[in-house]
C-alpha cells in the first residue's frame, strides 16, 4: 500500500489559526467539528483547504498583522479574489491584470488581494517573480548609467534574457510579469496599457516641473510576498492598498540608488547645493511631495499623505488595544520618511511581534524580485 503523503502543514498551526476564526467570527459555529475535519484531511493528504470564509478572513488578519504597514486602519475591508484555481503561469499572469483593473474602478483605489493556488505536498503553487505588479525598467547603458529605476536594473536584464525585447527606453517603461510553476523556467507577459493607471506629475507653484516628464503608477500591488494562514502557503497572492504620498516623493523617486531627483529638482529650484547647511535637499524634497500629492489629487486618484496616514494608524491602534489584541508595529517603517517628527506616530515606541497570519518575505521570491533566480543543477534541482 502506498504511504501517507509527508505533512506540508504544521497541524498546530492550522489549528491555532481556526481557533482564532472562528473566535472572532461567531457566526462560524463551534470550532471542535471544523479542527477534527482538517486534522482528518491532514492526515489524509498532508494538507487541508481553507473555506472561502476562512481564507478571505486570513488574508484580511494577515494585513492587521503586518508590522510595516502604517495604513491598517481598513483592514476589514480588503477585498479577496479567490483564484485558487487558477494554477498556471498563463492564467496567474491574466488575474493579475484583471486584479490591476478590478482595484481602480474609476481611479478610486479599493484594497485587494488576489490569492492563487498554495502549496500542497508535491505540487508547488505558482510563484510571481516580481516585487510588485507594476515597476519600472531600469536599463543599464554603456557607460554604467541607468535609464530608469536602478533597482530593477538586474531583473530588466534577467527579462530581456528571457525573451522580453524591452520597451521604448524612456525611464517609465512598465515591466511584463514573470510567473512560474515549480522551479520551470518563467512566462513573460506583457501588461496591456489599459491596466496601468498612471499619474504624470505637475506642481502647483512651478509649472517647469511638468517639463520633467515625471509619472507614477497609482496601484502599488506587492506581488513577491507569501500569504500565510494557518500553515498553509499561498506563493502568489498579490495585494494592494493605496500609496501614501512619500512612497512614491520621499523614496521611489528621491533615494538615491532609486530615480535620486533631488539634485535634479534642487536645481531647478536654483538651491545652493554646495553646502549641507543650505538644506537644499530638505527643501527639493518637501517640493517633490507637494508635487506628488497635488498630482493625484488633481488626477483624482486615490492617495493619502503622511499627516493623515499617522493620525490614522493610531486611531488603529487605540481600536486594537481596546479589543484586547496586539497591534505588532516597526517603529522604523510606520515612521514616515519625511517630517517624521511632526507626526504623532513619531513619539512613542511599539510592540514588534511576528503574528499569524501574515504575508513573509521568502529569500528565494526575494531574489528572483531582484533579478537573482536560484541556482538550478542540470536536473531542475535547486542548488
Amino acid at each position: 500500500m502506498p504511504g501517507r503523503p509527508v505533512p506540508c502543514v504544521d497541524l498546530a498551526e492550522a489549528e491555532a489559526y481556526l481557533e482564532l476564526f472562528h473566535a472572532e467570527n461567531p457566526s462560524a459555529g463551534p470550532v471542535k467539528p471544523r479542527l477534527r475535519e482538517v486534522r482528518a484531511e491532514i492526515t489524509r493528504t498532508g494538507t487541508y483547504t481553507h473555506t472561502p470564509g476562512e481564507l478571505a478572513y486570513g488574508a484580511r488578519v494577515a494585513w492587521r498583522n503586518s508590522s510595516k504597514c502604517i495604513g491598517r486602519l481598513y483592514w476589514r475591508s480588503l477585498r479577496v479574489r479567490d483564484r485558487r484555481s487558477v494554477d498556471t503561469p498563463e492564467g496567474v499572469a491574466a488575474e493579475c491584470v484583471n486584479h490591476l483593473r478590478d482595484a481602480a474602478p474609476g481611479r478610486r483605489i479599493r484594497p485587494t488581494i488576489t490569492v492563487f493556488a498554495p502549496d500542497r505536498p508535491g505540487a508547488p503553487g505558482p510563484r510571481i517573480w516580481n516585487e510588485q505588479l507594476i515597476r519600472y525598467a531600469g536599463y543599464e547603458m554603456d557607460d554604467g548609467s541607468i535609464v530608469g529605476d536602478p533597482r530593477y536594473a538586474d531583473f530588466t536584464t534577467m527579462l530581456r534574457k528571457l525573451g522580453w525585447p524591452g520597451g521604448p527606453g524612456t525611464p517609465f517603461d512598465v515591466l511584463p510579469l514573470a510567473v512560474s510553476v515549480g522551479d520551470g523556467p518563467p512566462l513573460v507577459s506583457a501588461v496591456p496599457g489599459d491596466a496601468v493607471l498612471e499619474v504624470a506629475l505637475s506642481h502647483p507653484s512651478y509649472p517647469w516641473f511638468e517639463q520633467l516628464g515625471l509619472r507614477w503608477h497609482a496601484v502599488p500591488a506587492i506581488s513577491n510576498m507569501c500569504l500565510e494562514i494557518g500553515g498553509i502557503c499561498y506563493r502568489a497572492a498579490p495585494f494592494n492598498g493605496w500609496y501614501m504620498g512619500t512612497e512614491i516623493g520621499a523614496r521611489n523617486l528621491a533615494d538615491t540608488d532609486r530615480y535620486n531627483l533631488l539634485p535634479v529638482v534642487a536645481r531647478a529650484l536654483a538651491l545652493d547645493t554646495g553646502t549641507d547647511r543650505s538644506l537644499w535637499r530638505d527643501h527639493a524634497l518637501v517640493e517633490l511631495n507637494v508635487a506628488v500629492l497635488h498630482s493625484f489629487e488633481r488626477a483624482g486618484v486615490t492617495m493619502t499623505d503622511h499627516h493623515t496616514e499617522s493620525r490614522r494608524f493610531l486611531t488603529h491602534l487605540d481600536r486594537e488595544e481596546r479589543a484586547g489584541r496586539v497591534c505588532p508595529a516597526d517603529w522604523s517603517w510606520i515612521v514616515p520618511p519625511l517630517s517624521g517628527s511632526a507626526t504623532p506616530v513619531f513619539h512613542r515606541y511599539y510592540d514588534d511581534r511576528q503574528l499569524s497570519p501574515n504575508f513573509v518575505h521568502h529569500p528565494d521570491s526575494v531574489d528572483r524580485g531582484l533579478g537573482r533566480p536560484p541556482a538550478l543543477s542540470p536536473e531542475g534541482e535547486k542548488v
